[in-house]
């Protein structure tokens, strides 16, 4: 074990569950009607909790178990034979354990934005239980356990590059997002506005400063290229949220502080890949031509395909983080059939294995609430609450 290197993942695995709890839920919350906030702080707490449960009894050991190429196993389930003597690398493993949980919590925690003020909470947590078990952990072993796709792999020594979660994060729940808010269909009211811009910016930065722990940590180790990572994070963030408010500026004549702070998300979603294989000038490109490419996203999937995916979520994680796991290659730190493979394989293991979860849950429980229910706000009818007393 080596003291640096644990001191260091600790404090990075504080710093990614503090991009879910508070960040992601204030900068979802903020986005959503008045109505609706203490829903969406609902669902990221929620799912926090319920993905730390399983990621003990199940989700760890698919990751990283000692299974086949496929599928880690269950030899690691509730932590069996881990011990606080057991090491991966330089670091305790029941503190790789916890670094990766973090990652298991955000995941499907993204997903949430394209479902919110219209879903039902019991269909988001069963839905978010299966699919992070059947989805996401797997995927992971694949890419970061070893699997068919890492080094020595179907891709053979140069495998899959994804530094910290370009495929295994923001490609699935981005393509998990598209794939409920198809199921669910449009909300009533579309074209509500933001209705606290203001949370929606603290939420931003709060993920900005915890994506220093997302992909600084990933390097599993104090070093160089931990480093490295967190400078170029900070790099592509700066240079997306210029170029998104510029684009903005040029096509509606105004920047917005939403749109100022999406592309921060952006460039940060589109760095995460490559975040330990490029340098600083890599991540300026980077980022800069994320804040374009994700905001003309964001209006193909809203006006012309016409999918109502409420806060954006396959714009921003999902194109950003194929675009950066693209970049890889573009780069050089990477090879072009490894890297569009992966991509091709996650996306249709994600699709049609999402596609039939949300099938199989909405056999179980609701998957969408009733007219009344939507209109009135999930906050008091589903959890008998509100965000904001009423004033006269």
């Amino acid at each position: 074990m080596n003291a640096a290197d644990t001191a260091f993942i600790i404090t990075a695995t504080a710093l990614v569950l503090f991009m879910t709890l508070p960040g992601l839920a204030l900068f979802y919350g903020g986005l959503v009607r008045a109505r609706n906030v203490l829903s969406v702080f609902m669902h990221c707490f929620a799912i926090a909790c319920l993905m730390s449960v399983l990621w003990l009894a199940l989700g760890y050991s698919i990751a990283f178990g000692g299974g086949n190429a496929v599928w880690g196993g269950l030899d690691k389930a509730f932590l069996a034979g881990v011990t606080v003597d057991s090491l991966t690398g330089t670091l305790p493993e029941v503190l790789f354990f916890a670094f990766q949980m973090t990652f298991a919590i955000i995941t499907p925690a993204l997903i949430v934005g394209a479902y919110v003020e219209r879903i039902g909470f019991g269909f988001v947590l069963f839905f978010s239980a299966l699919w992070m078990l059947v989805v996401y952990a797997p995927v992971a072993h694949w890419v970061w356990g070893g699997g068919f796709l890492a080094d020595g792999g179907i891709f053979g020594a140069t495998g899959v590059r994804d530094f910290a979660g370009g495929i295994v994060v923001h490609e699935t729940a981005g393509l998990a997002a598209l794939v409920i808010a198809l199921a669910l269909g449009p909300r009533k009211h579309r074209t509500t506005p933001p209705h606290q811009p203001g949370m929606v910016m603290i939420g931003a930065a709060m993920l900005w400063v915890g994506w220093f722990g997302f992909n600084g940590g990933s390097a599993l180790a104090a070093n160089g290229t931990a480093a490295m990572a967190l400078t170029v994070t900070h790099l592509s963030a700066a240079a997306a949220s210029l170029t998104w408010a510029l684009w903005e500026r040029i096509k509606f004549g105004r920047a917005s502080l939403v749109g100022l702070v999406t592309g921060t998300i952006a460039g940060l979603a589109s760095i995460t890949p490559a975040s330990g294989f490029v340098g600083p000038v890599a991540a300026l490109v980077i980022g800069g031509i994320a804040g374009i490419l994700c905001q003309e996203a964001v209006g193909f999937i809203r006006n012309k395909v016409r999918i109502d995916d409420t806060l954006d979520v396959f714009a921003v994680h999902g194109v950003g983080g194929i675009f950066g796991t693209v970049m890889i290659a573009v780069f050089g730190a990477g090879s072009w059939g490894a890297q569009l493979g992966g991509l091709a394989v996650v996306g249709l293991w994600t699709v049609a294995v999402s596609w039939l979860l949300v099938k199989l849950v909405a056999l179980v429980t609701p998957l969408r609430v009733d007219l009344e229910t939507e209109t009135n706000g999930l906050d008091l009818s589903v959890h008998g609450e509100r965000a904001y007393e009423l004033t006269s």
